[in-house]
């Protein structure tokens, strides 16, 4: 076991580690998926994932997951699973910390043309 796998990941510290909305960053991954942090605030825009399932943990703030056939609001430790396929746009109106679980490789737009580049901290 390397050094950095027996420490615990302290998230709060990451989170206060960089600025910025929507740049998702990697702190740890687990089977093949990236586990990752993120400052949301305002609107991202409506993507799909055609071929994996989206988790989003609040951590801090409230978020709203809108879909096309309804909304669903989150507080801390609330989390929501969207389903691949479905059409989907994470709203903060003030910034919240998100966890997200997606698997490795995953654009966060939808498409690996207009999504953020990997970073891991």
């Amino acid at each position: 076991m390397n050094e950095a796998s027996n420490r615990a990941i302290n998230l709060a510290g990451r989170l206060a580690s960089f600025e910025g909305h929507w740049q998702p960053r990697t702190v740890a991954t687990f089977n093949g998926h990236d586990i990752m942090v993120v400052k949301i605030k305002g609107a991202f825009t409506w993507h799909s994932h055609d071929d994996t399932d989206d988790l989003f943990l609040v951590l801090h703030g409230r978020i709203r997951i809108e879909l096309r056939d309804g909304d669903v609001e989150l507080g801390p430790g609330e989390l929501f699973v969207v389903p691949r396929d479905a059409e989907h746009r994470p709203v903060a109106d003030e910034e919240a910390h998100v966890l997200l679980i997606e698997r490795t490789g995953t654009p966060n737009t939808g498409d690996p043309a207009t999504a953020a580049k990997r970073s891991v901290i």
